[in-house]
């Protein structure tokens, strides 16, 4: 294989043209459906979608859904519709509050946080972040809750496994939230729900299973996110989206992907993934992405991990 700084590329006009192909047989052949909703989160990942989807299906076949709660960042609604007007696909906003209430109450999650921070507040914002230096040095794999205090000032603790695991339950229910509000609609349609995943999150495992991860279709899980950036700029998707810095947007303070999750800038995450992925060495890698050997194997060791942890994630469940 000849691994190269144009290994991604591709024909966006032949791409979108496969794509559309499988998102118009599963939806009229496979499910036998009359079209599509899609969450708009006013990021590049549901943007894309939606583009597709309309090619596929024809705008009047698909439905946006934009599903912000109380702590979502209002630039995202303001993008997402924005977007499904670009597109002029009928769309709907829903605050999801009420939902996410419904199951683990807001009050809860600040009592555990101000556990942790005593100077916590329910006014205060909040997020959970990695080290995001892995490719200069070695760092554990340890989360740290940030609480910004109303003064401005940020306050650091440590998660310990059990604490990590509740706060990041607290934000899957945000996501999976999402999800009822989403196949309601899609029900009441007779449309399936189109999923956002690409392959650089399906691979590592950066989605919420019968959250984002519980969808009908997934088709762009096949595109890596440099890829979905490329059919991004050929749809003409609005520069505010394509230049935004992917975010899960579960947190009250803003936290982008690469620091909750990926660890890895975007502009080396692919190249790294790809070759970890189709066993490059890691000298080739070195090469290729300009980074040191210790670098790419460090990478690479996080690659495996991830994909080794979030394996449940990517399958059905077991049955006897």
């Amino acid at each position: 294989m000849n691994f190269n700084n144009d290994i991604f590329t591709i024909d966006p006009a032949q791409e979108t043209d496969r794509t559309c192909k499988f998102v118009e047989e599963q939806v009229k052949g496979q499910f036998r459906r009359t079209g599509i909703v899609v969450g708009l989160s006013g990021g590049i990942d549901s943007a894309v979608m939606a583009e597709i989807a309309v090619r596929a299906l024809g705008k009047d076949n698909v439905y946006g859904l934009i599903l912000p709660e109380k702590e979502s960042n209002p630039v995202s609604s303001r993008y997402a519709s924005e977007h499904a007007e670009k597109l002029d696909i009928a769309y709907e906003e829903i605050d999801i509050t009420p939902t996410v209430e419904s199951i683990v109450s807001y009050k809860r999650r600040d009592e555990f946080i101000k556990d942790l921070v005593p100077e916590y507040s329910p006014e205060c914002k909040y997020n959970i972040s990695l080290p995001t230096d892995l490719l200069e040095r070695d760092s554990f794999s340890v989360y740290v809750l940030q609480v910004q205090l109303l003064d401005g000032t940020v306050k650091k603790k440590r998660l310990k496994a059990e604490a990590f695991r509740t706060i990041t339950s607290f934000a899957n229910i945000k996501i999976r939230s999402r999800m009822i509000h989403l196949y309601a609609e899609a029900e009441r349609r007779n449309c399936i729900v189109a999923g956002t995943t690409n392959r650089t999150e399906l691979i590592l495992g950066d989605f919420c299973k019968y959250g984002d991860g519980g969808t009908d279709i997934e088709p762009l899980a096949h595109l890596y996110k440099n890829q979905v950036y490329q059919l991004a700029h050929y749809f003409e998707v609005t520069p505010e989206i394509i230049n935004r810095s992917p975010s899960p947007d579960t947190f009250s303070l803003p936290v982008s992907d690469q620091e909750f999750f990926f660890r890895i800038p975007f502009d080396k995450l692919d190249f790294l993934l790809f070759a970890w992925e189709h066993k490059i060495s890691a000298s080739e890698t070195a090469g290729v992405t300009g980074l040191s050997e210790e670098a790419v194997k460090r990478a690479f060791i996080d690659f495996t991990t991830k994909n080794r942890a979030t394996e449940h994630l990517r399958e059905l469940p077991h049955a006897l």
